[in-house]
């Protein structure tokens, strides 16, 4: 799939990243998801002293997303600093959950200026979702 707003999507992770709460890891993550109806959400990672409580910037931008009522994911641009790293399990899951009738592409940046893309399907190519009943 061709992502037009490839660049913008990823300047926006970028500036996202910057409001990173990382003290324990040190490791700064921005994301940026855009959205069927062209919207664009953005998070950034929230570590907590109890390490289980800690979110992931991808999944913040998916939550700012559906708490306005988008539900369907087009792109998700990862941006950190050095070499350019994908999303965990969990985020991935969270993203086919609301992957809609595609596969949503999903793009890592690093400081560096390395780009790499994948498709979710890629990625996670047994997701949950495909064993679960239609009509969610």
């Amino acid at each position: 799939m061709n992502i037009p707003e490839q660049d913008g999507l990823i300047d926006a992770a970028r500036a996202a990243r910057e409001s990173a709460y990382a003290p324990f890891s040190n490791f700064k993550v921005g994301a940026a998801v855009l959205v069927s109806s062209g919207r664009v959400f953005t998070g950034c990672n929230v570590e907590n002293a109890s390490f289980g409580l800690t979110v992931c910037a991808e999944r913040v931008a998916i939550w700012k997303a559906v708490s306005e009522g988008e539900r369907e994911i087009v792109a998700v641009a990862i941006s950190v600093d050095g070499k350019p790293a994908m999303p965990c399990g969990a985020c991935l899951q969270v993203m086919q959950e609301f992957a809609g009738d595609s596969s949503p592409v999903v793009i890592a940046a690093g400081s560096d200026g390395e780009v790499i893309r994948y498709t979710l399907a890629e990625l996670m190519p047994h997701a949950f979702e495909e064993f679960q009943q239609e009509g969610k």
